[in-house]
């Protein structure tokens, strides 16, 4: 007998094809610096949970230690505990530390294959620090940068204050789950669920990348990464962690801490407009906007992508200037999410005030009210 032969030509309807990089990011912020716990944020990621595959996931938190919030949360993972005790003597020769502890987890199937993860609560030893002839946040970003170049098995992968980055490989609403994020308040989350295409998925390429206070979670894929790191590497950056992603938070650092430009300025820099745009500005802005376009060229970050920074007392989201990433944004009250989809936003607000998707390049900035946070 002949088997049946199958002439379902049809095209695959939606649902029925998997949309490579496609990744899931999320945010949420109170303009009155008010404190919510991680729930929310995590379930915003369910909705999403088709656009991850399980090879990453994380959050950001800002305003969670705040009996610390003077010193740097260091959050760092290990592969063993030889690694371990090497960092540590880094660590102990270059800061003092006022705590130390492993972050407290919870066991669950989902996530498998752990790291040896800590969190340190530190600040530069005062006669290295005086030494240096550095700021305290150049310090640190330098030796946060020494150990994930040269420490072999450690990885730093938070180091800002009164803020951290928690992350893994797994679906985001697991990883949540595993760091215990319900129990943590913050004035703002972001999140990320991970779909890698061209890099391993792995504990250290998993989303947010931190340094300092900036932390960008992204969703998209950067065609100009050589370029991108090839220009930041000039300025003591190293990208090791196997993602194009890793760069963009280090030119939001080189921007905005080093060059002590504006958010506003910063977006126009990594999402500039089209010099046919720049154009059909008014003269100043055109000059200024010109000035940016030319002296930061290398830092323009092309291909398709959405992005949210996050960074103390706020966050700015931000789409490449032709907008091939999907990005909403919802308000309700003092608060203000962001997503890549309308239904990760409902699940934290279903009664929102606003909902809208800014234009390609245009920034969206939220920032908490002066001393609030």
């Amino acid at each position: 007998m002949r088997p049946e032969i199958s002439f379902d030509l049809r095209p695959p309807m939606e649902g029925e094809v998997r949309i490579p990089s496609g990744c899931a990011i999320s945010a949420a912020i109170s303009r009155d610096g008010r404190k919510f716990s991680g729930e929310g944020i995590i379930n915003s990621m369910v909705p999403m949970h088709d656009r991850s595959n399980g090879l990453g996931g994380g959050f950001a938190a800002y305003g969670i230690y705040p009996d610390y919030k003077d010193y740097y949360a260091l959050h760092v993972f290990y592969d063993d505990n030889d690694c371990r005790f090497d960092c540590e003597k880094f660590l102990a020769r270059h800061f003092d530390i006022l705590r130390s502890e492993i972050i407290p987890t919870r066991k669950m199937p989902e996530i498998t294959d752990c790291p040896l993860i800590w969190r340190y609560f530190v600040y530069p030893e005062h006669n290295r620090l005086a030494a240096s002839q550095l700021s305290a946040d150049e310090f640190v970003a330098r030796c946060v940068t020494r150990v994930n170049a040269e420490l072999k098995g450690a990885y730093v992968f938070s180091s800002g204050k009164n803020m951290g980055a928690f992350k893994a490989v797994g679906f985001p609403e697991d990883v949540g789950r595993f760091y215990k994020l319900d129990e943590y308040e913050a004035y703002l989350w972001t999140a990320h669920g991970r779909y890698p295409t061209n890099t391993p998925g792995w504990w250290g390429g998993a989303h947010p990348f931190a340094l300092l206070n900036y932390s960008i979670v992204h969703n998209g894929e950067i065609s100009s990464y050589d370029a991108n790191r090839r220009y930041i590497e000039m300025f003591g950056y190293k990208c090791t962690l196997k993602t194009d992603t890793e760069v963009i938070t280090y030119i939001a650092d080189y921007l905005l801490r080093k060059q002590g430009l504006t958010l506003e300025e910063t977006a126009s820099v990594i999402a500039a407009p089209f010099w046919s745009t720049i154009e059909r500005k008014p003269k100043e802005e055109q000059e200024k906007l010109k000035f940016l376009r030319t002296v930061y060229s290398s830092l323009l970050v092309t291909g398709p992508f959405s992005i949210i920074l996050g960074f103390e007392g706020g966050m700015m989201a931000l789409n490449d200037r032709l907008k091939l990433r999907s990005m909403v944004i919802g308000e309700k009250d003092d608060m203000v999410y962001a997503a890549s989809e309308e239904a990760a936003i409902r699940v934290m607000e279903p009664a929102l005030d606003r909902l809208y998707a800014p234009a390609g390049g245009e920034p969206v900035i939220v920032k908490v009210k002066e001393g609030a946070f």
